[in-house]
């Protein structure tokens, strides 16, 4: 028997708000990434046939992976916190939950990803090589790149990035989902289980032999 009480707030109200609440945590994520994300330093040199060339200092270029590897890492954890956070509003399990933590972990991912390349740019600003001071009498100049949010600029990769948290947060829902012994997940409404009630032994539905 489910002894749930019925929702305060209706279920389309109920994934607005998981949405809505998904967007704000990402936003404040990418803020928190843009001030934990390593900064790529290179140089901007003069060489001796008077070309201008950028490059990385050491393995300074591998902070683009670990950029953005960060971001995502963050958004899955967030995904996932709220994943479990949704299970736990009982009322409103089921398939209209899983639709709004999909679109909210992508909304999350994209607010996280705008925010976080804005503040990083304001931080670090756009390197300018044409406008780099150096002379031949000062050839090298350093400078420092903001990380990047994404792994590429392939719009592929950009989608990746910003789906790939939808995905963990559907699977860790399913996941419980799939462990609920109940058809209903114990949702509202709740939806009575027929109980199998064996026939009653009488002597005429007795067989023969076991007479």
């Amino acid at each position: 028997m489910n002894d749930l009480a019925p929702p305060r707030i209706s279920r389309r109200a109920a994934a607005v708000s998981v949405v809505v609440a998904m967007t704000v945590v990402g936003a404040v994520v990418g803020a928190l990434w843009s001030w934990l994300a390593p900064a790529i330093h290179g140089v901007v040199a003069l060489t001796k046939d008077g070309d201008r060339i950028y490059a990385h200092i050491g393995n300074e270029a591998d902070h683009f992976f670990v950029a953005a590897f960060m971001l995502v890492g963050m958004l899955c954890a967030v995904a996932f916190i709220a994943a479990v956070w949704a299970w736990q509003w009982r009322a409103h399990r089921g398939a209209a939950m899983v639709g709004a933590l999909s679109i909210g972990a992508a909304a999350a991912a994209g607010a996280a990803a705008g925010v976080g390349a804005l503040l990083v740019h304001w931080r670090y600003g756009t390197i300018d090589i044409d406008g780099a001071p150096i002379s031949p009498e000062r050839r090298v100049h350093y400078v420092i790149e903001a990380p990047p949010v994404f792994f590429g600029h392939s719009p592929v990769l950009a989608a990746m990035t910003i789906l790939f948290p939808a995905a963990v947060a559907a699977i860790v829902y399913a996941l419980f989902a799939v462990a609920t012994a109940r058809d209903d997940l114990g949702a509202w409404p709740p939806v009575e289980e027929p109980v199998y009630v064996p026939p009653p032994v009488t002597t005429e539905n007795v067989l023969p032999s076991a007479q």
